[in-house]
């Protein structure tokens, strides 16, 4: 989820860890005031002053985590963090300098890069110019302190730029969606008025004529109404044949989705680079069962495996009949095939619907001892398939006895 806030407790508890897991680097100036010889004084101001760092740190990275800083908030607690490094490594001791590693964080956090490229420095420089007053970590301190706070910096720089090029990435997506959905339903209202529009216009046409020829012309009458009831019939064909190329699945589309999908649920995905490129051509029928097949498999890696990660497959097989199939296999490192071996319905309807194209779908155990392996077989054709073809409007097509129209 990065670049986006919490949407549940878990993922808040895991983001909580995550910021709070890098405080274990407090524990030099916790045990610096836990030494004996240190006065009471010195352990009430150190308390009191890495309670208030501490404070204002956590404020910075959740309330950037959580919604857009305010200005001021944002500047007043890095110069409180700032102003704290300095003089608390100044007064308590050279393990306070581990202060200003959080300060470069946090400014590269809230920070745009315009400024942050030169906060980082600057504040590695402060480091740098106090810890040269303790002369027993002159030979190391540079890479002790000096270091980790400038690359810890730079570093946070380098992980907003991926968090804002992330959140950059998923809005355009969601655009992209939005824009090709608004594309689709254009196409298809222009498809419905194209089917539709010239197959309505002629009944409507056709009644008006049959109702003035009924009273004294029976016969005549009779011959419009059957040539209505055609018509009819046609556009209900037309409309059944134009809704079955939309519902129909593509590959492509379906592994956009999965891709999608997986990653959305925390697996990652490896996929062959022949389901991403040029595959055997397959009719239509062969395409869609395989990619009901990807869907179907895909929905039940990340409703009941549990796996971290699943791989995809897609290869022609020769059979001893030396018919050709293409097997899309799809691969997951979870629990494995339950212990009943009856199908679910989504699998039997799978199954039914490869046996269809002549193809079968084979389940089990994945090859490397853990996890599920489904395979589903389709047959090549001898030929390739003629591509299939946008549906084609009812007034391009449709002859009606006794009026000739040419579209």
């Amino acid at each position: 989820m990065m670049g986006q806030a919490p949407r549940s407790r878990r993922q808040a508890l895991g983001k909580t860890t995550w910021v709070a897991i890098w405080l274990i680097y407090l524990a030099g100036p916790i045990g610096d005031m836990a030494q004996a010889g240190v006065s009471t004084a010195e352990r009430l101001w150190g308390g009191l002053g890495l309670s208030l760092f501490v404070l204002a740190y956590l404020l910075l990275i959740y309330r950037h985590m959580w919604r857009v800083l305010n200005r001021t908030l944002m500047r007043s607690a890095l110069a409180v963090m700032l102003t704290l490094s300095i003089v608390l490594s100044t007064t308590l001791g050279f393990e306070w300098l581990v202060l200003f590693t959080f300060t470069s964080v946090a400014s590269a956090v809230v920070l745009t890069w315009r400024w942050s490229r030169w906060s980082i420095p600057l504040i590695t420089l402060l480091l740098l110019g106090i810890g040269a007053r303790y002369p027993e970590i002159r030979g190391y301190y540079l890479f002790a302190y000096g270091l980790p706070s400038l690359g810890s910096g730079y570093m946070m720089v380098g992980v907003q730029h991926l968090i804002h090029t992330t959140a950059e990435l998923r809005a355009a997506r969601e655009e992209v969606a939005r824009l090709a959905a608004n594309e689709e339903r254009l196409r298809l209202a222009r498809d419905l008025h194209d089917l539709l529009g010239h197959s309505l216009s002629l009944i409507t046409l056709k009644s008006e004529l049959a109702g003035r020829m009924l009273p004294s012309r029976p016969d005549e009458a009779a011959k419009q109404v059957a040539d209505i009831e055609q018509v009819s019939r046609q556009a209900l064909v037309d409309v059944r044949e134009a809704v079955t190329g939309y519902r129909r699945p593509r590959l492509a589309v379906e592994l956009a989705g999965v891709r999608a999908a997986l990653s959305t649920a925390g697996v990652k995905i490896t996929v062959d680079p022949a389901l991403e490129g040029e595959h055997p051509p397959l009719a239509a029928d062969e395409e869609g069962a395989l990619a009901w097949a990807l869907r179907e498999a895909t929905t039940n890696v990340i409703r009941h495996s549990g796996a971290r990660h699943c791989e995809l497959l897609l290869a022609q097989e020769w059979e001893p009949d030396e018919r050709r199939y293409l097997c899309l296999t799809v691969l997951d490192d979870g629990a494995g095939p339950p212990r009943t071996q009856h199908d679910g319905n989504g699998l039997s309807g799978l199954r039914e619907r490869l046996a269809l194209t002549d193809g079968r779908l084979e389940t089990g155990p994945a090859p490397r001892g853990r996890g599920f392996a489904l395979r589903a077989y389709v047959p090549l054709p001898a030929t390739p398939p003629t591509p299939a073809s946008s549906p084609t409007p009812i007034s391009q097509k449709v002859t009606i006895p006794g009026i000739n129209h040419t579209p």
